[in-house]
């Protein structure tokens, strides 16, 4: 087992616990009922009890996040964290919790997410949304009716016109993730695809078709990060936090610099600089994908290929459970659960195949060795966020 790095006057900081709530359809329980099923599903993961528990992270949910959802699960933490970036939420809040425990400030922190977002559309409590509002900046753009997934898809076409990226190419990323989804049998979809499926498929915002988008799920995941010290009370083997790394760029899409450039240019850089790591040694990618262009574009991003090559990289299976790189091995927000702010289930997932948790959809390296570097990237808004975690055994 490789020791993290540890900086001085600083404790090191592992993953303890981690779980996910039900996925996929859930109609009868609750946003909160998934928060407390998957938060006490981490801590009996992870061998503890509740009471270790002094720091809590959560939102997306009440008027006073985090504080409603820490009065439902029992807690009362004397630190507390509700940075809400969307999708990169979570790996930002696990940098913030890794900072936090390294200094002292506290000593397990659980981070929990829940979202019964197909549930609610279903029975009619609310409707999709077009946009993220219409205050402040966001107020110039919003009555030229582009929506969320339209934005994704104009910076898919930059991407296209610059480099001569292919709507093949992007459908590759679609029918992996969906061949890594039929070995999980957590994964909403399992069933193959092809790119010519995802090429005919239904028109959602020109160049996406509906599999280039992400599905909508209900579900909840937690994590429960701890200080070193903690270690020899828990169930299983730690998983380090070896770096990690945030960047915000933009809001609206006219002061976005590049279209084909996301934030984990700077997110994905810094983390691996604070890990001591290069892209080259890692073993296993959970990348965002609510569209698959965020995947090509965030692979480049954080250095696995050069700008521009995302397209030919994806080709050839090298994203699949036993490819060069595997990426999104459980399915990915493609093909296994997207409840809304994925970016915790990336970091469940990464922590899984470390652990060689992941049954059917373990990975496995030369000479069937386990995975022992992972990094999880979670994006947000349109690009305009992200957070980078790197992990390691």
């Amino acid at each position: 087992m490789t020791a993290a790095p540890r900086p001085q006057g600083s404790r090191r900081v592992a993953i303890a616990g981690i779980a996910l709530s039900d996925c996929g359809k859930v109609d009868e329980a609750t946003p909160y009922a998934l928060h407390a099923q998957a938060a006490r599903r981490a801590v009996a993961d992870a061998g503890l009890t509740p009471d270790v528990i002094d720091g809590f992270a959560s939102a997306g949910l009440g008027i006073l996040a985090p504080v409603e959802v820490a009065e439902y699960l029992g807690l009362k933490p004397t630190w507390v964290d509700s940075t809400s970036v969307g999708g990169s939420t979570w790996e930002v809040m696990a940098a913030h919790a890794a900072d936090a425990i390294a200094q002292g400030h506290a000593r397990a922190v659980l981070l929990v997410y829940g979202s019964t977002a197909r549930a609610d559309i279903k029975a009619k409590r609310r409707t999709s949304n077009l946009s993220f509002g219409a205050r402040g900046p966001l107020q110039f753009e919003v009555p030229y009716g582009h929506s969320l997934i339209a934005k994704y898809a104009m910076a898919a076409r930059r991407h296209m016109h610059e480099y001569g990226t292919t709507l093949e190419q992007m459908a590759e990323i679609a029918v992996q993730a969906r061949a890594n989804a039929a070995l999980n049998p957590e994964a909403m979809f399992r069933d193959p695809i092809t790119v010519d499926d995802v090429l005919d498929g239904p028109m959602i915002a020109d160049p996406f078709t509906k599999l280039h988008c992400c599905i909508r799920s209900d579900g909840g995941a937690a994590v429960l990060l701890v200080a070193e010290d903690l270690l020899p009370d828990c169930a299983k083997d730690p998983v380090w936090v070896l770096g990690s790394g945030e960047h915000v760029s933009h809001t609206t899409m006219s002061e976005w610099d590049d279209f084909t450039v996301s934030p984990a240019a700077v997110s994905g850089k810094l983390a691996f600089e604070r890990a001591g790591v290069t892209p080259d040694e890692i073993d296993i990618a959970e990348i965002y994908d609510a569209f698959t262009y965020m995947t090509l574009v965030t692979l480049e991003d954080l250095g696995f290929c050069a700008k521009g090559e995302g397209g030919s990289f994806v080709e050839k299976g090298r994203l699949l459970r036993d490819g060069a790189l595997p990426t999104n091995t459980d399915g990915g927000g493609l093909s296994a659960q997207h409840p809304g702010m994925r970016g915790l289930f990336l970091l469940v997932e990464a922590v899984r195949q470390l652990r060689g948790e992941a049954g059917e959809h373990q990975v496995r390296k030369e000479g069937g060795r386990l995975p022992k570097l992972a990094v999880a990237s979670g994006t947000g808004g349109w690009f305009c966020s992200s957070g980078t975690v790197v992990l390691g055994t």
